[in-house]
């Protein structure tokens, strides 16, 4: 898509609507760490900050959405750490998913319990231009990666579909019929808390002309490399690793309930958005912990 075709298509909400559609019906090699930006709190947990959501970059196509939707695992268990993609992500079966509604289907509330641990975790990535960042102002007039969980993703979708008929859909990636978002952070019960973050009025991206626009949009970052074939074990390699981690197989090692519940189990169900086991929250709160455990469980 041509930059003149992009400002041409601007307020056209069609695309990003349908596949809004698509997800409430259905619902990378190398460290690429220092093209993710990540909001700095103070010592209570408070942080404010302002960025502007960006359409799909030109190099992942015509077709691009602004956003990539990912489901990860990250839990341990007596054999290490599972911090993987899960395959439900790519719409294909995850023996992990399966794993866990095994447990859940038992009855037995223990197992539930370890279902819920277990549980896969949402995250969005999409590229950000940085307003404002009071805390390191050097991020601020640049591109970075940026991900996020559903509760943002939440206030985006509510932009595009407002519940009250005074209030105005607008499209939050578009250059000039778009909007700021006010990034506000508090600490709540222990946990990061968005909910008074929201968008400021409808304007073009910091009054930029069209050129500096451009050169803005072209160095955008890919993120369809992060829903790539390549991210992504096999569904027999992730149920080795589930294997190991869960401590089952080898003659040296007795089956634990949970393996018995399997054996018993001959088909799954697909795994459903909603399923109570099935977390759709965000993992911003512990990226960096999971960074670490998988690069142990890739060591181990």
């Amino acid at each position: 898509m041509s930059f003149a075709n992009l400002k041409r298509q601007s307020g056209n909400l069609d695309k990003l609507s349908k596949a809004l559609e698509q997800l409430n019906s259905s619902e990378s090699n190398g460290d690429n760490s220092h093209l993710f930006w990540r909001p700095e709190v103070d010592k209570a947990g408070n942080g404010i900050a302002t960025i502007r959501f960006l359409p799909a970059p030109e190099v992942d196509g015509d077709e691009a959405l602004p956003w990539v939707k990912v489901f990860t695992h990250g839990f341990q268990g007596p054999g290490g750490w599972l911090i993987d993609n899960c395959l439900t992500t790519k719409n294909q079966q995850c023996p992990v998913c399966e794993h866990n509604s095994t447990l859940w289907n038992s009855g037995i509330e223990a197992n539930k319990d370890v279902a819920r641990k277990q549980k896969r975790k949402l995250t969005y990535i999409s590229n950000v231009y940085i307003v404002s960042d009071p805390k390191h102002p050097e991020n601020e007039g640049k591109v970075f990666l940026f991900k996020f969980g559903k509760k943002i993703f939440d206030k985006i979708t509510e932009a595009m579909n407002p519940a009250f008929e005074d209030e105005q859909a607008f499209n939050p990636f578009d250059l000039w019929g778009g909007a700021n978002f006010k990034l506000k952070i508090r600490k709540v019960a222990g946990y990061q808390n968005y909910d008074s973050s929201e968008f400021e009025s409808v304007s073009t991206l910091s009054n930029l002309s069209d050129d500096e626009l451009e050169k803005i949009w072209k160095s955008e970052h890919s993120i369809l490399e992060f829903v790539a074939d390549k991210e992504f074990k096999s569904y027999d390699e992730l149920k080795t690793r589930l294997d190991r981690v869960l401590g089952v197989g080898g003659e040296s090692k007795p089956k634990t309930t949970v393996e018995t519940i399997r054996e018993q189990v001959k088909s799954q169900p697909k795994v459903a958005d909603d399923a109570p086991w099935s977390d759709t929250s965000t993992i911003e709160d512990d990226d960096d912990d999971m960074a670490y455990f998988k690069k142990l469980s890739e060591e181990d």
